[in-house]
């Protein structure tokens, strides 16, 4: 009798999860962008999606507005991300009844980068929230939203050590939040070990490893200076010598991301969450190897 290992189990599909993060456009190209990228990814039917909010609100109108048209236009069950930079208590408030009177039951409660961007000292609003804990607490006051929070694989770089960090991501659950989306990261074994340290701390709410396509891997790595994530020295030889090679990139990039992702589902990850960068072509492919299809797909394979 054949053995198959999770990830190739022909109803894979059914016990895996996904959800997408989407940014706001800029202009309208980047909005044409956005919207034929959601068009694509929609008939996945992800388990909710998320529209970021930019470094110290700057992105709230924006946001805004992407949040409303795709409730009203995908049926998406989608949550608006929310910080605490640079608002008193009542300007979030005021924001969240906005967004509560279009639809908006979700929330992706951070602190927020300063808005001169990661790395500047954060000081905190005099009449605002101190922290996220304290902003999930207040929205948890106003209504029984459904809250996800950001955690770290390799630790918050701001966090003096892992146990910090941890105490912080206790403090969001204890407050009321339902999940964690992780940073990006490209090395399993820390996200594992992550996952096995908040476990031990007491910790059992959802830890939904976020998942970033390598759609430039020079924009890639410096995101990942700026967060603190490691970069393994296979994946810089994966893209070496290919700046000005983007086919063979792009081919490259969809390998790497496949391997993370199956290797996941064999350690028994079901929930994943991907950053789209507004890209769809990448994250499209992936759920298509673990088992997640479009209506049409499935009926197209039924009927092979």
């Amino acid at each position: 009798m054949t053995s198959f290992r999770l990830s190739r189990r022909p109803d894979l599909g059914k016990g895996i999860r996904v959800s997408f993060e989407f940014f706001p456009p800029k202009n309208s190209d980047m909005s044409e962008k956005l919207w034929q990228t959601i068009a694509r990814l929609a008939p996945l039917d992800p388990d909710f999606v998320s529209v970021t909010y930019g470094a110290g609100g700057s992105t709230k109108g924006a946001t805004g507005e992407t949040v409303k048209r795709l409730i009203a236009e995908s049926g998406l069950k989608t949550a608006a991300h929310l910080t605490c930079v640079n608002a008193s208590k009542g300007q979030i408030h005021d924001v969240v009844e906005e967004y509560r009177a279009f639809g908006v039951k979700r929330f992706v409660a951070l602190r927020g980068d300063p808005a001169t961007g990661m790395g500047s000292p954060y000081v905190a609003h005099p009449d605002g929230y101190q922290t996220s804990a304290d902003l999930i607490a207040g929205l948890k006051a106003i209504d029984d939203f459904d809250i996800s929070v950001s955690a770290y694989p390799e630790k918050h770089p701001e966090s003096r050590d892992f146990a910090t960090d941890i105490e912080l991501l206790k403090r969001k659950v204890d407050a009321g939040a339902d999940r964690a989306i992780t940073q990006f990261f490209f090395d399993n074994d820390l996200y594992e070990s992550y996952v096995e340290r908040v476990r031990r701390a007491g910790i059992y709410i959802p830890i939904l490893p976020g998942i970033l396509p390598v759609h430039n891997f020079r924009q890639v790595t410096n995101f990942c200076s700026r967060s603190g994530t490691h970069v393994p020295s296979w994946l810089a030889e994966r893209f070496d010598g290919l700046d000005n090679d983007p086919q063979t990139h792009a081919l490259v990039a969809s390998a790497v991301a496949a391997e993370q992702v199956l290797d996941l589902v064999e350690r028994g990850v079901q929930d994943f969450h991907f950053y789209t960068m507004n890209r769809p072509d990448l994250v499209f492919a992936i759920c298509h190897l673990i088992g997640i299809r479009a209506p049409q797909q499935h009926a197209n394979a039924q009927a092979a």
